[in-house]
């Protein structure tokens, strides 16, 4: 290979991944915390759902109450008012959720729940909710679980807690409701995921569009079709202009075939 195609080649490779990484960091990402290393098994759905609506996540698994794996790093903590990395560049979990739209925590068991509902930190789970909610960060639930870990449930052979544990559990739940944690049937996760990514998407086009010098169609002296092409969805199904707009054909029929109902303001 000639020395010149070689060096276009490997600056077009370099360029695309520049451009793939840049469209990756736009994605929403979301932050899902398993119980350990088999428990996103049944989750594999989910995860192509997200996918398919250009969402991205990451799985965080414990490796125990006071340490996890996200990645290669492993997080632990130390207590409350003692927060340890385990190398150098994994992240302290209170600075987890700061990069991600939101946590997701297929399953809830009594111990954490009450940390999480008396405010007190100590373990993954309950640092990074804490984290989240003090971040205003969405923090997701699944809320038809047993109370009961994982661990514990393959150690004691049991499924369920005593009806007083039981009882405890649900009081601690609704705790944590009050405090802004959601609770989700477990296969209804990521589509409260979607839900809301698709209303932080239409929140962000609104504030774009009335933040910007009034909106292109009404204060647009022509109307395109590339304009109306652009636009995923038009709010209560109808378009209203400043008069004097001219709406060229092109873009009338586009409207037409939305089913979009153009009106001028008087």
């Amino acid at each position: 290979m000639d020395i010149r195609q070689m060096i276009e080649s490997i600056t077009r490779e370099i360029l695309q991944s520049m451009k793939s990484e840049t469209q990756q960091e736009k994605r929403e990402k979301w932050l899902y915390i398993f119980c350990d290393s088999r428990a996103h098994e049944s989750f594999e759905d989910q995860f192509i759902a997200l996918q398919n609506n250009g969402i991205c996540h990451d799985i965080l698994f414990l490796d125990g109450e006071t340490s996890s794996w996200l990645g290669m790093h492993r997080i632990e903590c130390g207590g409350a008012g003692k927060l340890i990395t385990a190398d150098e560049y994994a992240p302290i979990p209170m600075e987890v959720p700061k990069e991600y739209a939101g946590v997701i925590l297929p399953e809830m068991d009594l111990d954490n729940a009450a940390r999480v509902a008396a405010g007190m930190k100590g373990t993954i789970k309950a640092e990074i909710i804490f984290s989240a909610l003090v971040l205003g960060k969405p923090v997701l639930v699944g809320e038809d679980v047993p109370g009961l870990k994982r661990a514990d449930r393959r150690t004691l052979k049991t499924l369920t807690l005593p009806k007083p544990y039981q009882q405890l559990f649900l009081r601690h739940v609704n705790e944590m409701k009050e405090l802004g944690v959601e609770f989700y049937p477990q296969k209804q996760l990521a589509d409260a995921v979607i839900r809301k990514s698709m209303a932080n998407r239409r929140s962000e086009r609104t504030e774009a569009a009335a933040g910007s010098e009034g909106q292109v169609a009404p204060s647009a002296k022509l109307l395109t079709a590339d304009w109306v092409k652009a636009q995923e969805e038009f709010p209560d199904g109808g378009l209203v202009l400043r008069p004097g707009t001219i709406v060229s054909p092109l873009a009338q029929d586009m409207l037409r075939e939305k089913g979009i109902a153009v009106h001028y303001e008087k």
